[in-house]
């Protein structure tokens, strides 16, 4: 019908998946931390060609809406209400939020349970005027051709949280293969890792997830040391800005701290380790790396 149409995601690589490759942040100019604020608008200006698109518009599709916080669903309805000049909600236009809240919520930063729910989409005013259209095929095992209906069971329980067998709040998942311990985890996804790790197509091709960074850091720690060749550490430079508080932090107490944004204070790299290279969004601090 040659209308205009916005396709966004709520992270990077959902984004990969459409065409343009553009996330919420980016094409529709929400501010970065919506966690500590209320109320916040998108940074678009009625006259800029972005305010042009979205005021012509007749298709909005958020992917992976589940995943954003309610503050970017509120900034992106008042700013389209102002940009097309109509009061009623996202200022008229049609918005797709499509997503699965078995998966990940908003993360908040040192949050509780409660505090995720309460970010979600589900605590917003628009979710009572929103037409909830549910999807009851399972296209993730529509290829699988043994067992189809039994794996697609088994999602679905852990998903709903109704699976057999959850002792202490752990389940054992039904499917997968299971390890005993750490050691033959890092053996069975990176065997021979002293003499495979220089093929980097190899090495590309696997990795080990972690929930937490403590985790993250204990496997980089027990891999980097199966590597050949001299063991460096480099220590990031922690200092205090104002002189006159050396005294209440002292460097020992900054090199104790592990926030969430920022690497390890020790640094263990080798020849031919792989390195990730972190660009930092927040233009007062200082851009780090990260390995393996």
């Amino acid at each position: 019908m040659k209308h205009n149409a916005i396709a966004v995601a709520a992270s990077g690589t959902a984004a990969t998946l459409l065409s343009g490759d553009r996330t919420a942040h980016s094409c529709l100019k929400h501010p970065l931390d919506l966690s500590k604020k209320e109320k916040a608008s998108c940074n678009i200006s009625r006259g800029s060609i972005k305010g042009k698109l979205q005021d012509e518009c007749r298709l909005i599709i958020w992917d992976e809406a589940t995943m954003s916080h309610k503050v970017s669903f509120e900034a992106l309805d008042m700013s389209l209400q102002v940009l097309r000049q109509n009061t009623r909600l996202m200022g008229g236009a049609t918005v797709l939020f499509a997503g699965d809240f078995r998966q990940t919520l908003p993360v908040v930063p040192k949050g509780t349970r409660a505090d995720e729910v309460n970010a979600s989409i589900k605590s917003s005013y628009i979710w009572s005027r929103v037409q909830k259209l549910r999807l009851t095929t399972s296209m993730k095992v529509q290829f699988i051709v043994m067992m189809q209906t039994t794996f697609s069971k088994q999602l679905l329980d852990v998903g709903n949280g109704t699976l057999a067998g959850e002792k202490y709040g752990r389940t054992s998942l039904p499917f997968g293969h299971m390890v005993s311990d750490l050691k033959e985890l890092m053996n069975k996804v990176f065997p021979n890792l002293r003499n495979q790790f220089t093929y980097h197509n190899w090495l590309k091709t696997r990795a080990i997830l972690a929930p937490k960074n403590m985790g993250v850091n204990d496997l980089n720690f027990k891999l980097l040391e199966q590597l050949p060749g001299e063991h460096h550490i480099y220590n990031s430079n922690d200092a205090v800005l104002n002189i006159d508080e050396a005294v209440n932090y002292p460097v020992e107490f900054l090199n104790s701290l592990t926030p969430a944004c920022l690497p390890p204070h020790n640094f263990h790299p080798r020849i031919g380790a792989p390195a990730t290279l972190l660009r930092n969004l927040f233009h007062q601090s200082f851009a780090t790396t990260h390995y393996l």
